[in-house]
């Protein structure tokens, strides 16, 4: 059985796992006794799982090209095709939903970006979250395989930069990448290797918010959304949960992992230096510093209105802020309790614009965060850095050795590519949203929360503004940014090759 699976495509392989996913829904729908919840969950994975079969075995004997980049490929068709076959349970439950809406909203799932089309969750069916936040779950799961496997060998993902500041680094690449066969097998085995943790650290997670307060459906999904920072939640807002303060602080200890490549390193060879990475810098220097401008905005508020003693309006308010500065850099959007109550203790809102600049910004390489990535914007920092002091001293000689040097050269060029390229997509996004009738707000919000992976973003700019009130073609468009903004340009170029095709 295992060699016959083996001998599935890729793609086919995946789509079975989706299908095999489902038993989770219809289980909780047995035990809630929602017979035609369940009935619609065995129906369409054992209807669906059949299908994939019976392709897996019509091109097991195929004879491939053994093309290196067919198990990208493989993997952008899981983000586009996949939520296909998620959507029909979905749209077969939830009477009112479309099937185009159930599709956005399991491409969403997919792709860890946690748009949501349902306005009052409360009132949808538990099965149908558990089945959002598995989705998200095994997305993010998928995102951390063909990081390790597929991205880092051929230099895209972020890790472009390791190979332009490692001296040798991209010769043994090449050497090491190997057909569509040794990819799939390598993908095979980081599966393995990163599954236990993965599956671990989630029910840690989830054990862990229970003994805090959360019921356990609430607790399951708010830990599948940590883990794969999809920021996906069966309560009408993330703030309304019952395990507190508490359940927060477990929740941020856990999006610290998304904000540095070391949160995979013991999968692979290679050590970082602790506080030292430059992720966990440029992370620490964004949440120290923008969560102390917003909490002294706050309390230049608060003193307007004669409220600045109030110790813990304060604490709450600094709390408050430094949630949702990882929260958002993370790309997961939850938001914190006291977010709202550090508005009231000072009367002022906050503007939006600041927690979307840090979507943008995104969290580590190799992690399940969307967004620019810290390391790109670390590169273009000591660039920067470096541009300053030959302004003032114009003949002076950069230190800090080979690596530094490589740093602010050679990774700066292909970080500054990236980010224009990751503009250009947001640009073009933002166009056609206008151009369907969608204010420069509106437009900017939901794009820059398309790109980057981080759906909650949506409502930073305007809290009326839902998925659910968007045309098809608007979602069709947003549908293109996630998979664009999950997968990253790089990757779309790469793709687009004819050097790629030709091998």
């Amino acid at each position: 059985m295992r060699a016959t699976l083996r001998s599935f495509p890729l793609f086919v392989n995946l789509t079975l796992i989706a299908c095999v996913l489902m038993i989770g829904p219809l289980l909780h729908a047995v035990l809630l006794e929602d017979w035609r919840t369940a009935r619609s969950f065995l129906y369409h994975g054992l209807f669906f799982g059949v299908i994939a079969v019976m392709v897996g075995l019509a091109l097991a004997g195929r004879k491939s090209r053994n093309r290196p980049q067919s198990p990208l490929l493989a993997v952008a068709a899981t983000f586009v095709f996949v939520p296909l076959i998620m959507a029909f349970p979905v749209s077969y439950i939830v009477g009112p939903v479309t099937f185009g809406q159930a599709y956005f909203e399991m491409l969403s799932s997919l792709t860890t970006t946690g748009a949501t089309i349902f306005d009052e969750p409360t009132t949808i069916p538990e099965p149908i979250h558990l089945w959002r936040g598995i989705a998200a779950w095994a997305g993010g799961f998928l995102v951390l395989v063909a990081a390790v496997a597929i991205l880092e060998p051929m230099q895209l993902g972020g890790f472009e930069l390791q190979a332009a500041i490692t001296p040798g680094q991209a010769s043994h690449h090449r050497r090491s990448l190997g057909g569509s066969a040794a990819v799939g097998a390598r993908m095979v085995n980081s599966a393995l290797t990163i599954g236990p943790a993965y599956v671990v650290l989630t029910g840690v997670l989830a054990i862990s918010l229970m003994i805090a307060g959360d019921r356990m459906l609430v607790a399951v999904i708010h830990a599948m959304s940590v883990l794969s920072t999809s920021g996906i939640t069966p309560l009408d807002t993330y703030a309304d949960n019952t395990s507190g303060h508490l359940g927060e602080a477990l929740v941020f200890v856990f999006l610290l992992a998304a904000i540095s490549r070391r949160s995979t390193s013991f999968f692979r060879a290679d050590r970082t230096q602790g506080m030292l990475d430059p992720e966990y810098q440029i992370a620490l220097a964004c949440m120290l510093g923008i969560a102390g401008l917003l909490f002294l905005r706050h309390f230049i508020g608060a003193i307007e209105v004669s409220d600045q003693e109030n110790i813990a309006g304060a604490m709450a308010a600094f709390w408050g802020s430094l949630f949702n500065v990882l929260s958002y850099l993370s790309t997961t959007g939850f938001d914190s309790q006291d977010w709202r109550a550090a508005r009231d203790w000072s009367g002022l809102g906050t503007p939006g614009i600041i927690l979307l600049s840090l979507c943008l910004l995104g969290g580590g390489i190799a992690t399940t965060t969307g967004g620019v990535k810290l390391l790109r914007a670390y590169a273009l920092y000591k660039h920067g850095v470096r541009e300053m002091r030959r302004l003032i001293h114009p003949n002076s000689v950069g230190g800090s050795g080979i690596t530094a040097r490589r740093i602010r050269k050679e990774g700066a060029q292909i970080a500054w590519i990236f980010l224009m390229l990751f503009l250009l997509g947001i640009s073009v996004s933002l166009l056609a949203l206008t151009a369907l009738g969608q204010t420069f707000d509106h437009a900017l919000a939901l794009s820059v929360a398309a790109m980057t992976n981080t759906g909650p973003a949506a409502s930073l700019l305007d809290p009326d503004l839902t998925y659910a009130l968007l045309t098809p073609a608007e979602r069709a468009i947003l549908g293109i940014g996630m998979v664009f903004g999950r997968l990253e340009a790089l990757v779309f170029v790469s793709l687009l090759n004819p050097a790629y095709w030709r091998r």
